[in-house]
């Protein structure tokens, strides 16, 4: 009778001993896993542009944002650029489409390069203010840090129309303490050698020039969580 009860404790105290060893195994088993997906999960950083961001005229690849890939990773940043920009994009169209991308992509950056068509279109400042201010807030909720690239407009819209159409976007960025590129196309806009033939797109030589305009306002956004 205690030989029985004896062998049945020691089955017993094995069961638990290969149990503890199974619960301990499956515990390494996922962390493992939870690691690998850390490690493999992508860092985006997110375009929103129009067609100056959408390699319009260009072959694929040589736009400021192909440029910027390159530049990334000769920093030794993990950043993936995803360039979402669509030529003829406004700012309703962008605020319209962010939120899908937004949930695809989970950016770690959001670069906002969108407004000039709203101008041509004559849409009303306030409009596109709204719909950029929109734009921020919902990077912001999903702890994306925010570049905003600042554009301007030939005098001939009028000059208060102008002075505020710049004004806005220096507005915008001090008000939510964002990233601001003040002016996309300086050093370029006086430079029609540096233009397509329709005089409004950057061709492939001013490309790099972009992204220098671009890079000293995003770089301080690289190393920081």
């Amino acid at each position: 009778m205690q030989g029985n009860q004896a062998r049945g404790a020691g089955r017993g105290a094995a069961r638990a001993s290969v149990l503890d060893w199974l619960l301990r195994l499956l515990a390494g088993v996922a962390l493992v896993l939870a690691t690998a997906s850390a490690y493999s999960a992508p860092k985006n950083l997110l375009v929103l542009g129009d067609s100056l961001s959408a390699e319009y005229g260009l072959q694929r690849g040589t736009g400021w944002t192909g440029l910027l890939q390159q530049r990334l990773q000769q920093d030794k940043s993990e950043l993936r650029v995803v360039n979402a920009s669509i030529s003829g994009d406004t700012t309703i169209g962008g605020r319209n489409r962010l939120p899908a991308l937004m949930a695809q992509h989970e950016p770690e950056i959001l670069v906002i390069e969108l407004g000039a068509n709203d101008a041509l279109r004559g849409l009303p400042l306030k409009t596109s203010q709204d719909n950029l201010q929109a734009m921020i807030d919902l990077a912001r909720q999903q702890k994306a840090k925010v570049l905003l690239i600042g554009m301007q407009i030939p005098p001939n819209y009028g000059p208060d129309y102008t002075r505020r159409f710049a004004a806005m976007y220096q507005d915008l960025a001090k008000a939510n303490k964002v990233a601001l590129v003040p002016f996309f196309f300086e050093g370029i806009a006086a430079d029609l050698s540096l233009f397509q033939a329709d005089r409004i797109h950057p061709n492939e030589q001013a490309q790099p020039r972009l992204l220098d305009n671009v890079w000293p306002h995003l770089k301080p956004l690289l190393g920081k969580k």
